[in-house]
């Protein structure tokens, strides 16, 4: 089959998401600086990618049999197919990589340079380290499967896990699973670690100091943390998500399952057993004493901090417990009845409808938060309890503030209806509203991004015209 005819199915013209920040007080446009004029005859709306400044777009496209990739108002080369889930931009957001087909072969091209051909290329599975100087992938060779950096193949394997291919901070190591058969192990930095049962997924870490690597395994039907080839005691289950290094790297929690039970380990240290962890709310503070993380006991939710139970609720928000840099307060969203609330360092603000999911947010200097909440069909941003103006909708997960914490900026949806119903996004600095556009962009990027105290980016829909936009504040 070829590449092009299973991925990348059509769609109306939209840009599925949008995403939005805060900056108090925009001035007038520094510029608006058209990037792209998107052909929506032959653009795939679901491939659309920013770049992480902010800056540049990419997405794939497709005229007769034909795929290309546009970077900006650039097009490359045309091929049988484009995998889906690509383009990808790196992180310093200079590089673009993509799976293309030729005929009934794969290959990557990275910075409009081909790759080898190979019989597949895994979906999904592309990664750039975080440096962006190298990058991995998946590709099938035969029978095998192999992982492929900046060109060069490691060892082939029957079997590597999709999704599991995880570069070190500092980019000089790398690791993911491999198998054969029955036996599963953990592949770094070219070397073979003992073979396990299974190793699970998700679980491969490295430390932020990128000397320690984590994870996993199973050996028979019981499950257990590899810490740097040392294993950890023995349990019935462990999360995929459960894992965390602390940002000193000094310390590592992870949840595991006891009978019907679940408990969080620290340091080696087994923590009180629960009905259930929320697996990805495992976080440290910044300056690695504090850990924090959610669990649930019959029909409360108990929010843990350093070990000891601060409060239960009937329910806790979506990926909401966060500490600020200081390291010093703590936030979290709470469920009390039908409504929401946010408690920061155990005082509950002011109940609302819902609270945006992903949201919260301390200022960098730890003095304010803020958040996105609901009152009834209306959205509005509240920052240390004070609400802002009401809008049909807020920027999902985009709230940020200044460097100086003394601005802080967000994108509002305004819906008119006359005899027709028209949308259109802008981005709000201090409560001061800007220029409205179609959408505020920001697919796999940052959305609005402070250039200093005083100015600011974002990517702007108009029309079918996307504009770079720089703003500062008066």
């Amino acid at each position: 089959m070829r590449l092009g005819h299973i991925i990348l199915l059509a769609a109306a013209l939209m840009l599925v998401t949008s995403c939005t920040a805060t900056t108090p007080g925009i001035g007038t446009a520094v510029s608006e600086k058209r990037i792209v004029q998107i052909d929506t005859s032959s653009w795939i709306p679901e491939s659309f990618r920013t770049s992480p400044d902010s800056k540049r777009v990419t997405y794939a496209a497709k005229v007769g049999d034909e795929w290309f990739v546009v970077v900006n108002d650039k097009k490359g080369k045309q091929f049988s197919g484009i995998g889906s889930g690509t383009p990808i931009f790196s992180p310093d957001s200079q590089r673009v990589a993509y799976i293309a087909g030729v005929d009934y072969k794969q290959l990557v091209v990275v910075d409009r340079k081909q790759g080898n051909q190979y019989d597949g290329v895994a979906l999904n599975t592309l990664v750039f380290s975080p440096d962006s100087q190298r990058l991995a992938y998946v590709a099938k060779a035969g029978a095998n499967w192999v992982v492929v950096v900046n060109g060069e193949e490691e060892k082939q394997y029957e079997i590597i896990g999709t999704g599991t291919i995880v570069f070190s901070p500092d980019s000089q190591r790398l690791a993911y699973m491999a198998g054969a058969g029955d036996k599963r192990w953990v592949a770094v930095d070219g070397k073979e670690e003992k073979q396990y049962t299974d190793i699970g997924l998700g679980t491969i870490s490295f430390s932020p100091d990128s000397q320690h690597l984590a994870y996993a395994a199973q050996a028979g039907d019981r499950w257990f943390a590899v810490i740097d080839g040392k294993e950890g005691k023995r349990y019935d289950a462990m999360y995929a998500a459960g894992f965390a290094f602390s940002p000193d790297s000094q310390r590592l929690a992870y949840t595991a399952r006891v009978g019907d039970k679940w408990l969080v380990v620290v340091d080696g240290q087994e923590g009180k057993q629960y009905d259930d962890i929320r697996a990805s709310s495992l976080v440290f503070s910044q300056d690695s004493q504090r850990l924090a993380y959610l669990a649930r006991d019959g029909d409360e939710n108990v929010i843990v901090i350093d070990g000891k139970e601060e409060r239960r609720y009937e329910g806790t928000g979506a990926g909401a417990l966060i500490f600020s840099p200081d390291s010093k307060h703590v936030a979290y969203t709470a469920i009390v009845g039908d409504k929401e609330v946010v408690v920061v360092d155990g005082q509950e603000g002011k109940q609302y409808d819902s609270i945006g999911i992903g949201t919260l947010v301390f200022s960098p200097d730890s003095q304010h938060v803020a958040y996105t909440a609901r009152v009834e069909n209306k959205w509005l941003v509240v920052i240390d309890g004070q609400e802002g103006k009401q809008y049909d909708s807020v920027g999902a997960d985009t709230l940020a503030f200044s460097p100086n914490s003394q601005h802080v900026a967000y994108t509002a949806l305004i819906t008119t209806s006359t005899v027709e119903t028209t949308n259109k996004w802008l981005v709000v600095v201090d409560e001061e509203e800007g220029k409205q556009y179609d959408q505020i962009i920001s697919r796999g990027g940052r959305g609005i991004i402070f250039d200093s105290n005083e100015s600011l980016h974002y990517l702007a829909l108009d029309g079918i015209s996307i504009y770079l936009v720089e703003e500062k504040m008066r």
